[in-house]
């Protein structure tokens, strides 16, 4: 099996205005995805996702930095890097959320990519892979329905 990306297309039933603010903003990011977020969506900018409650010790926070903000088109963060470090391709993941118009809707092409980049042992790139195609798996569907929810409130 080959570990270098992990990639989705989702149709989402909301213009790629919609889409874009709920893959980029704090406020929409909880929703569907980390427990909490801090982060402007702007290139360059650093920012902290919380999964679990941040007030207990096992909380863990994950430190992203936004590469690309192109309003309604693409947004994209490399994470899970030492908080002590710049993000950079050899010791970052990065994520990215490609928004189309289609129909009435959006197709969302998602890409999560640079896990041989890492350098971690087989092992451990392994492990990494398929936790991270698991919890995307998770999560993305969660984004649908949450799209749906909001576009469908009055």
């Amino acid at each position: 099996m080959e570990y270098g990306s992990i990639e989705r297309e989702l149709y989402i039933e909301a213009t790629p205005e919609v889409v874009y603010e709920v893959v980029s903003r704090p406020e929409h990011l909880r929703e569907w995805w980390p427990d909490e977020a801090e982060l402007k969506p702007a290139p360059g900018a650093t920012g902290v996702i919380w999964f679990g409650d941040r007030a207990t010790p096992d909380a863990k926070a994950v430190p992203l930095t936004v590469i690309e903000a192109d309003p309604p088109r693409r947004f994209s963060f490399r994470w899970v890097y030492d908080e002590a470090e710049a993000a950079e391709s050899a010791n970052s993941l990065l994520v990215t959320f490609e928004l189309v118009p289609s129909g009435g809707g959006t197709l969302l092409r998602f890409s999560e990519a640079g896990f041989r980049e890492k350098g971690w042992e087989a092992a451990v790139l392994e492990e990494q892979y398929r936790e991270h195609v698991t919890g995307w798996d998770h999560f993305l569907p969660r984004l649908v329905t949450y799209v749906a929810r909001l576009v469908s409130t009055p």
